[in-house]
């Protein structure tokens, strides 16, 4: 399932949090050497302290990881501004309760090769994409910001996801980093479907529970 983790719910999704900081450390330092925050088995930073919410691809019973990344609106601190503010024009303004900013997307391609053998590494990728969709459109967000290096657009392009590059900037690492402007959209979830083959959902929809207060006040109604 895909469900989205706000900060309310940290400790009902702790188990799989551990997992996803485990899995970050695994993917962003051990494989691609980026200088990243590691303390011990994790990769955590300073913007994980800002209760981030995180989009997640876990088994039903919350015991298992296969993929996530995390969701921080762009009128709070963002990596965008912070970090690869040369990425993107001087001109554009990127701040808005509608643009939100995904980073440290990552999937456990060894998870995912155990409980869905026939998912190669690059429908993950779109599978997760297709989710963030859906949930960003849940949520009332019109564009996701994201930087990249060049060789991802493959990947978007074959999840039939629509991006803008804003623009590209040298000096973060062995590569370029892009800057991209994703459009979230009905038209766009639309084509995502059709261009992977999933006409039904993936994202859970997040249902706030009713307190004790309410359920009180609707037996006594």
């Amino acid at each position: 399932m895909f469900v989205i983790i706000q900060a309310h719910e940290y400790q009902k999704y702790a188990f799989i949090l551990d997992q996803m900081f485990r899995l970050r450390k695994k993917v962003f330092a051990d494989t691609l050497g980026w200088n990243v925050p590691v303390i011990g088995p994790f990769e955590r930073d300073s913007y994980d302290s800002l209760c981030p919410a995180y989009l997640v691809w876990c088994n039903e019973t919350r015991t298992r990881l296969y993929g996530g990344m995390r969701l921080m609106p762009t009128t709070g601190p963002t990596l965008l501004y912070d970090v690869f503010r040369a990425t993107f024009p001087q001109a554009a303004n990127l701040v808005a309760p509608g643009i939100w900013e995904g980073t440290r997307m990552c999937i456990d391609e060894e998870a995912i090769a155990d409980d869905f053998p026939d998912v190669d590494a690059g429908r993950a990728f779109s599978m997760l994409l297709l989710a963030l969709c859906e949930c960003a459109l849940d949520h009332g967000i019109h564009t996701m910001i994201s930087n990249y290096e060049p060789h991802l657009k493959r990947v978007y392009k074959r999840a039939g996801a629509e991006v803008d590059e804003l623009g590209r900037a040298d000096g973060y690492g062995k590569y370029p980093v892009c800057c991209g402007a994703f459009e979230v959209s009905e038209h766009v979830l639309d084509r995502m479907r059709a261009s992977l083959g999933i006409d039904t959902p993936l994202y859970t929809r997040y249902v706030p529970t009713r307190s004790v207060v309410t359920q009180f006040l609707e037996m006594a109604a």
